[in-house]
């Protein structure tokens, strides 16, 4: 629990913490700077340029394998990472915080409608020096109030936090910008889809003001054709077939058809035995 002295210094800790804290790209090594507002935290003060000795890299390393991370899922509305660092200090060496901000949509809409303009922050990641300390912060006051002095803001806001075991905060980093490398890759390709859609419908805009002209140049050319020759002289229609009339209910009997026999159908293998039969007949008589 934060005692009533630290919430008297509460304003001139939390400008401290701001104006001690470097920029945001010494506490998020693989992402530009201010790609990640809520980013606060110090790494060696070696550059990148500056080549490490094996001493110096082994104690990195070691400092790295012995800090521990805790998971804070939500975040009371309106506070800042200087404030959570300066909340979270007070019980042991804090290296570095990130908190996530909120939908960019619901952003808009709560500085629409509301008259808090300040970023808002969901989530957040906290680094520890010390895992045990780190461990020992989480199990000590999650599902425990803020608390202060009577009046303050998160007086009654619990805490919500777990330590992550076995979780470095390069994992985060990674993890971070892969999400961010997914999401420009998804806004390139929507993009990319939409620019190609607008095409196809300037495409067919074109077309259609071709055809279009073309039809409008065609009725032109007909009218003035029209005016030079005169009216065209109507067609003839064509003459229709005459149909035999019908024989009406009365008159005259229609004329009879005529009926013709059908001969049998005949074998020519037939005819051929009979012409031998025949033959053979008159050879023998």
């Amino acid at each position: 629990m934060i005692s009533s002295h630290e919430d008297e210094h509460e304003d001139d800790n939390n400008g401290e913490g701001t104006s001690r804290s470097p920029s945001v790209a010494s506490g998020m090594d693989d992402i530009g700077e201010g790609d990640l507002p809520g980013v606060i935290g110090h790494l060696p003060s070696f550059t990148s340029n500056t080549p490490l000795s094996a001493q110096a890299l082994a104690e990195f390393n070691a400092a790295q394998e012995r800090a521990g991370v805790v998971y804070i899922s939500r975040i009371p509305p309106g506070m800042q990472p200087p404030k959570v660092r300066h909340l979270l200090g007070a019980y042991g060496e804090v290296g570095r915080v990130f908190l996530q901000q909120e939908d960019p949509k619901r952003a808009y809409l709560r500085r629409k409608h509301t008259s808090t303009k300040k970023a808002h922050y969901t989530e957040g990641w906290v680094e520890f020096a010390d895992k045990k300390v780190a461990r020992t912060v989480a199990e000590m006051l999650n599902a425990q109030p803020l608390g202060g002095k009577k009046g303050t803001r998160w007086r009654d806001d619990v805490w919500t936090m777990k330590y992550l075991p076995r979780f470095k905060w390069s994992m985060l980093t990674e993890q971070i910008a892969h999400e961010r490398a997914v999401h420009r890759d998804r806004l390139r390709q929507e993009i990319s889809q939409s620019r190609m859609e607008q095409q196809g419908y300037l495409k067919q805009v074109e077309l259609a003001r071709v055809l279009d002209k073309r039809a409008e140049k065609k009725r032109k050319r007909e009218e003035e054709l029209g005016e030079a020759g005169g009216e065209k002289a109507p067609q003839k229609p064509k003459a229709e077939k005459q149909r035999p009339a019908l024989v009406e209910k009365g008159d005259a009997q229609p004329a009879k058809r005529k009926k013709f026999k059908e001969r049998p159908a005949t074998d020519a293998s037939d005819d051929r035995r009979g012409e031998q039969l025949k033959s053979v007949l008159g050879s023998i008589f």
